[in-house]
């Protein structure tokens, strides 16, 4: 089995902020526009660099995003910067009415997404915005798993025609995929297997990973499927290993209602039915704690991939 290492953590954030002060300096319709959040969101370098393209709207987060839906007629770019769950929840009405319906081409760029927001609590782990978000009809939704990752999904953002919302998170993870292979709706195979496929997005591709290596100690030989990109999912690359080893786990930072997992079960169960697992939380809210407490605690880390494995091999 192919084997991954890091030599350093960064948060997924930073790919954000990094991919976006690259664009300024590339593309001058590229706007940014932020809820009063701007270190937190990695936005600093763009706002120094290009203050006359930098909006600080304050805690007005509808606000946001009916300007950012203004300025994309008169050819900007915008990329709007606030937590997931005031990107999502608290403005889901302006981003379905001002940005969805019309097809504004204003890029919703999340950070601090899922339990492992960590301390902040349940009042900010939303663990509902991938099922909003994807209900959206003409709705891009990507969720990126490491630092590379998320510069270039960044980038490549700017360059599709269309609403996008691009999820994040706050802590500090392993940077290990290889940079040059992202691409908007394409699945990215990170191992072959022949006994299980993993489908993973976010934060549990690392995970799903620790476990693929612990299972093939075990001799159990398990495909990791990177879904980068939610919507529009790449339905070929699932089928195409379901095909192979007759059963699936998915595995999210999200609620297991309305996420990555669904979305998987829709696709199997009209084309090809399919033993399969969710890892994902509970149908619950979170709490206050540790990154790494609250994904043993609510079962989204590699030990909880592993169990979901054994299980669904056995109903093969």
């Amino acid at each position: 089995m192919k084997k991954y290492t890091f030599t350093e953590k960064k948060d997924t954030r930073s790919g954000f902020g990094d991919g976006l002060t690259e664009l300024g300096k590339t593309n001058p319709n590229v706007v940014a526009l932020c809820a009063d959040l701007t270190g937190s969101l990695k936005m600093n370098e763009f706002e120094k660099n290009h203050p006359d393209r930098f909006f600080q709207v304050g805690i007005a987060e509808a606000n946001m995003m009916g300007i950012a839906a203004g300025l994309t007629i008169g050819g900007k770019i915008p990329f709007t910067g606030t937590f997931a769950n005031f990107s999502t929840g608290r403005v889901y009405d302006q981003i379905r009415q001002s940005i969805a319906y019309s097809h504004k081409n204003v890029k919703i760029c999340a950070s601090h997404a899922g339990l492992t927001l960590g301390e902040d609590g349940a009042t900010h782990q939303i663990l509902e915005d991938i099922g909003l978000m994807k209900m959206l009809p003409g709705m891009t939704v990507i969720n990126t798993c490491d630092y590379n990752q998320t510069k270039e999904a960044t980038i490549a953002i700017a360059e599709h025609d269309g609403p996008v919302y691009l999820r994040f998170g706050r802590p500090k993870v392993p940077v290990f995929m290889p940079k040059g292979e992202f691409k908007i709706g394409k699945a990215i195979k990170l191992t072959e297997g022949t006994d299980v496929t993993i489908v993973a997005t976010g934060h549990l591709v690392w995970e799903s990973l620790l476990a693929a290596e612990a299972l093939e100690k075990e001799g159990i030989s398990a495909e990791v499927i990177n879904i980068h990109t939610i919507k529009p999912l790449d339905e070929e690359a699932i089928l195409a290993s379901v095909a192979k080893t007759k059963c699936v786990v998915t595995a999210e930072e999200h609620n297991k209602l309305g996420g990555l997992g669904e979305s998987v079960a829709r696709c199997l169960a009209q084309n090809a039915p399919t033993p399969q697992e969710f890892v994902a939380v509970d149908d619950s809210f979170g709490e206050s704690g540790t990154p790494d407490q609250l994904m043993k605690k609510y079962k989204i880390n590699d030990e909880a991939v592993i169990a979901a494995v054994k299980k669904v091999i056995k109903r093969k």
